[in-house]
């Protein structure tokens, strides 16, 4: 079996390159990215391709699936430029899959493409995907599945897979997490627990999380087996305050969600934050997931706790941990700090 995973040095790229290259079922491997890079695995062949624009059905000719996994989240100062990317993008890919008759596609779409929903009523598969119109994330994560709405009735012969995932973590990602939401000035070393002073308890604020371990083991599960459709993915417990309060060896301090957004956004307005405000309020509005299908369809189990991938994110936060991925780069100190600070802050990518 031939897989070609677009976007394959990020988070989940990675996790799920691991994953495919340890199934005996999967004989070749070819890992797109925008930026080769120095990391090799077994039975994988790079590609240097940006989906926005390159002859993407060259590449995927004579493949089996494709994982699409490729999004831009900076700069969220310039939003025509991820809409090209995560929109138009996934849209080439979508079409250079059908081009080059691939008959599987397996893509990340996310819990933010989701409407908003009530805390405490867990939603399915069946919730509608209509995003929240004030995050540029949960528009274009909508966008891309009205699209694939259209890619799935269009091409009837192609089986596709849409996985919605909660908040992916693993610790060679903390150092690419803290970049794309925390920006140059968090310090990473006071990430520890008994250092950080307390947590916001903001109404609301409940997520679900996973282990960038198991999100791969669904996406090797969607490529080998023959499942269709969506599937929600995440462990639990489902995350809040009290929850990180308790990792972090801090007390929770009730914070109005007015005061939550306006501090927000007075830090990316004084580009101080590369996270614009409107992912806060995705954050509060987006539902809790079932994730019954998945285990039931695709046999999938995830084998972390929610908590243990937050301590990981934690402990690599610390730590500045990475691998030899340009999105991956592990922290490069006060030199790395000062060319976060060129991009402007959420400015540029």
């Amino acid at each position: 079996m031939r897989v070609v995973v677009v976007g394959a040095t990020g988070n989940v790229g990675t996790a799920v390159v691991r994953a495919l290259a340890a199934d005996d079922s999967v004989t070749s491997i070819v890992g797109v990215a925008r930026r080769l890079p120095g990391w090799r695995v077994d039975r994988t062949d790079w590609r240097q391709a940006d989906v926005a624009t390159a002859d993407l059905a060259r590449i995927f000719d004579g493949a089996d699936a494709v994982v699409h996994l490729a999004w831009l989240f900076q700069p969220t100062r310039s939003p025509a430029v991820t809409w090209r990317a995560n929109v138009l993008g996934s849209m080439r890919v979508f079409r250079a899959v059908a081009e080059a008759g691939v008959p599987s596609l397996v893509h990340a779409s996310s819990v933010g493409a989701y409407s908003p929903a009530p805390k405490d009523q867990p939603v399915d598969e069946s919730w509608p995907t209509h995003g929240w119109p004030g995050a540029a994330y949960g528009r274009e994560k909508a966008y891309v599945e009205r699209v694939l709405d259209v890619f799935e009735h269009d091409h009837p012969t192609v089986r596709v897979v849409r996985m919605r995932p909660g908040f992916i973590f693993q610790r060679a990602a903390a150092t690419e997490q803290r970049r794309l939401f925390g920006g140059p000035f968090v310090p990473g070393r006071l990430v520890k627990t008994g250092r950080v002073p307390f947590v916001p308890d903001i109404p609301g604020l409940r997520m679900q999380v996973l282990h960038a371990e198991d999100a791969a083991q669904a996406y090797r599960l969607a490529v080998t087996g023959r499942a269709r459709g969506a599937f929600n993915l995440a462990a639990e417990p489902v995350i809040g305050p009290n929850e990180l309060a308790g990792l972090l060896g801090a007390r929770t301090v009730r914070v109005p969600e007015r005061m939550a957004k306006a501090v927000m956004a007075a830090g990316w307005h004084l580009r101080l934050l590369p996270a614009a405000p409107g992912l806060l309020e995705l954050v509060l509005r987006m539902p809790i997931m079932k994730t019954d299908r998945a285990r039931e369809v695709l046999g999938w189990t995830p084998r972390h706790s929610s908590l243990q991938a937050l301590r990981e994110l934690f402990d690599g936060l610390h730590d500045g941990a990475g691998m030899e991925t340009a999105p991956l780069a592990p922290d490069k100190g006060p030199a790395g700090r000062v060319r976060e600070l060129a991009t402007g802050i959420g400015r540029r990518p």
